[in-house]
């Protein structure tokens, strides 16, 4: 079925989790939508990120997707449950599979989480964690710096970064955790200076790849996938400026043919 894949975000953190798609199936197009306009979605009320997602998903819909990847992790605390009656195809949080990605990872069962304001609020990750394994504990650390770092691309200044990454994580360096997940799909790109902050005390993961798992295998169960191809082209729609975009698909995604379209809702 050569219908694209629809995947959502505030902004451009989304960018990978379609990174991980396209790795684990090249043959399948994405229809992107980045709502740069009214991001970031961590540091909105509850009602607000609902009403977004639920916005920006019906036109994901409405413009022919296959399914719907809200790869945001705080709209998929706010609508995730919302979103999956509301639709016929099916529709995949990150929440789920960071919260797996996780189990696997630990040895020791202690976990933190490192998130938006609104995803700590919700508790998605530890209610996740722990309907998974009641053994688990889980802390959670809200990092408010994290996504304009990236949004303003200034996370490839490493001084910077590291700075911001430092100032933020202190309280939690002799946290006796050894998994950390990455609980906003814009930290992946700070995952490097998290991971160098932490050392090799504890083990940083993204549900990047566990979500694309996730849509690899609905889809071949419901016989969607896509078939082979040499010409996918992937459609990146902005509802903000897409100067960010541009950059940023540069630098994460440098030999994929897409086409960026700055759109309004």
């Amino acid at each position: 079925m050569n219908k694209p894949i629809g995947v959502m975000d505030s902004g451009v953190g989304g960018l990978t989790v379609v990174k991980e798609i396209i790795r684990q199936m090249p043959d399948e197009e994405i229809l992107y939508f980045g709502d740069i306009k009214r991001c970031p979605y961590g540091e909105k009320s509850l009602e607000e990120v609902r009403k977004y997602t639920i916005e920006v998903a019906d036109y994901l819909v409405a413009n022919g997707v296959k399914m719907v990847v809200v790869a945001c992790n705080t709209a998929t605390a706010a609508a995730l449950d919302i979103l999956e009656e509301r639709y016929d195809v099916p529709v995949v949080g990150v929440i789920e599979p960071g919260a797996r990605s996780a189990i696997q990872s630990s040895t020791n069962r202690k976990v933190i989480v490192l998130a938006t304001r609104g995803t700590v609020n919700s508790g998605a990750y530890k209610n996740a964690i722990i309907n998974l394994n009641k053994n688990f504990q889980v802390e959670s650390l809200a990092c408010p710096k994290f996504v304009p770092l990236v949004e303003e691309m200034r996370y490839k200044d490493r001084v910077i970064s590291r700075i911001v990454v430092h100032q933020t994580l202190k309280e939690l360096y002799r946290s006796e955790a050894d998994t950390v997940i990455l609980g906003c799909t814009h930290y992946p790109l700070l995952a490097m200076e998290i991971q160098d902050y932490f050392g090799d005390s504890k083990k940083v993961i993204d549900s990047g790849y566990e979500t694309a798992r996730d849509v690899s295998a609905i889809l071949t169960y419901q016989k969607a996938r896509s078939e082979s191809r040499d010409d996918v082209c992937h459609t990146i729609l902005v509802h903000g400026d897409t100067e960010r975009f541009e950059y940023i698909l540069k630098d994460w995604l440098p030999f994929t043919l897409y086409e960026i379209k700055e759109i309004e809702l």
